[in-house]
């Protein structure tokens, strides 16, 4: 390899390509390519292409002015002349290409992935919860479906149901008439006088009387006085119906599958038994009273409930003291 320079390359360095500068050198200090090959450790095919400006082995325009400066640095050149050559053929072509940037995307975060599932999740259970409050606040004004429901005993204000007789009544009715009035001990049959009892314008003689029509007489005599004295026995008879009535009303007061309200002021109630029966719901007008049966514990809901009386096994029960603030009570009953 020779250190000289040929100063005639200057001269066609503007003109020449960097191929043609770099095979003249190396033609004029008689080295082949595969010793430039070797000695750069390229293939001769890379040295062959820079030679002839054909730069299909080497793409990349960076590489290509790095092989070229080594290249002539290897012959001993100035790699100005050669670069300068390079740049003023393909520099400006190079120039115009924009470069596109790496856009790196970033695979989601697993983490990520399911804190939103789990968000999602919830915020999808917080609407179901709601739609259900929603409906449950809902669901006690539907008068709905009441011909389905069991029959409610509405009772009159005297207590006793309006569709049956007033059994008090009845009572009072056997009260009122007392004992039967007594039959009078002696009958008096026409044509006949007791003995010291005289009639106006009748004489009683011996022959006038019958001995057969007075057995007759003292024999209806002797049968009213029996029937008079069993008087008294009827008046008690007729007390005892109305002892054992009393009695009755007192075990139903005390039936745990009972309930009486009696309704003071305007109430919206709803009641269902154990069984989850709807036995009472609706509107209550003041003065109404009503009487349930069902199967206890009972579940109750009573508006205005300090306008409303309870009474369950014969006692009363306090409403106001289960009243919320907006005098609505809701509990339970019977448990």
């Amino acid at each position: 390899m020779s250190d000289m320079h040929d100063p005639s390359l200057d001269a066609v360095s503007s003109t020449s390509s960097p191929g043609a500068l770099l095979k003249a050198e190396r033609e004029r200090q008689g080295l082949s390519l595969e010793q430039i090959a070797a000695g750069l450790n390229l293939r001769p095919a890379v040295i062959g292409g820079l030679e002839e400006d054909d730069y299909g082995e080497v793409p990349v325009s960076a590489y290509r002015r790095g092989y070229l400066r080594a290249y002539a640095r290897f012959l001993g050149m100035d790699d100005g002349p050669v670069i300068g050559a390079y740049n003023a053929r393909h520099g400006s072509q190079e120039a115009e290409r924009p470069v596109t940037p790496v856009q790196v995307t970033k695979p989601p975060s697993r983490l990520g992935a399911w804190l939103f599932k789990l968000v999602t999740l919830l915020v999808l259970l917080g609407l179901v919860g709601l739609t259900l409050l929603w409906w449950q606040s809902r669901g006690g004004n539907e008068l709905g479906g009441l011909e389905d429901e069991a029959p409610v005993a509405v009772d009159s204000l005297d207590g006793t149901p309006a569709n049956e007789p007033s059994r008090d009544w009845s009572s009072q009715v056997a009260t009122d008439q007392g004992p039967e009035p007594e039959a009078p001990a002696a009958i008096e049959t026409p044509g006949i006088e007791a003995p010291g009892i005289e009639t106006p314008g009748i004489e009683a003689t011996p022959s006038e009387v019958v001995p057969e029509r007075d057995a007759t007489t003292a024999d209806d005599a002797a049968g009213v006085a029996d029937e008079a004295d069993a008087a008294p026995p009827s008046a008690e008879a007729a007390d005892e119906p109305a002892t054992e009535e009393e009695a009755t009303e007192e075990a139903a007061a005390a039936d745990p599958r009972r309930l009486e309200l009696t309704f003071n002021e305007q109430s919206w109630t709803e009641i269902f038994d154990a069984n989850g029966q709807r036995i009472l719901i609706g509107l209550q007008e003041p003065g109404q009273t009503a009487s349930l049966e069902g199967e206890p514990p009972f579940r109750l809901t009573v508006g205005n409930a300090s306008g409303v009386e309870l009474r369950y096994r014969g006692e009363t029960i306090d409403l106001g003291a289960r009243a919320g603030a907006n005098n609505v009570a809701r509990f339970t009953l019977g448990e």
